[in-house]
């Protein structure tokens, strides 16, 4: 028996097609959804930023739209997707505007504040960029992981959807990417010293 297809799937595939109808549905239906998840990427940025809510949500949408031979798989595999697209434009702008060697004026954010390493080093959006590369490197599931959990909101079962294993190697990759980036952070802080 088949399992009905859920009507943003539906409007995503639909979107692929060709049908500018369902873009137009699947516009309305997800924009609140990435306002939530551009909020929280700029909860984590300094005060005073200069790009706003509104700007990340378009300049993500646009480069969603780009995208011409996606296969959208569901609700998550999209707004994993989202996620990526708004952490790469955030890395982009802050290596734009700030002397890397030098950190800029962005905020500090504590990994506490990241919400998902213990702790209380200080690490910036460009230092947990280039950890999750490092990360990427290693592991590149692990680092999906951290990607679709942390930067995209994902539960454990919808990470364990979109990248088709069980809910417990999301859950074991989970922890070990987290103590992996940590000690990442941590060197890096301390060859900044």
């Amino acid at each position: 028996m088949n399992r009905p297809v859920p009507e943003l799937t539906r409007l995503l595939v639909a979107w692929t097609d060709g049908d500018e109808a369902a873009f137009e549905k699947l516009s309305r239906a997800v924009y609140d959804e990435l306002r939530h998840l551009a909020r929280n990427y700029m909860r984590r940025e300094r005060s005073g930023h200069t790009l706003q809510t509104t700007a990340l949500v378009h300049e993500a949408f646009i480069r969603i739209i780009d995208w011409k031979n996606v296969e959208w798989k569901s609700r998550a595999h999209f707004f994993a997707v989202a996620a990526q697209m708004m952490r790469r434009i955030l890395v982009d702008h802050a290596r734009a505007r700030h002397n890397l060697k030098r950190g800029g004026e962005w905020r500090q954010m504590s990994l506490a504040e990241a919400e998902f390493l213990p702790g209380n080093a200080q690490a910036d959006v460009l230092g947990i960029d280039e950890a999750l590369q490092a990360l990427e490197r290693v592991n590149t599931r692990k680092s999906q992981v951290v990607e679709l959990r942390f930067f995209a909101g994902l539960t454990v079962e919808e990470t364990a959807e979109v990248l088709k294993i069980s809910t417990d190697t999301v859950l074991n990759d989970w922890r070990f990417a987290k103590a992996w980036l940590l000690r990442e952070l941590e060197q890096g802080k301390n060859k900044n010293s």
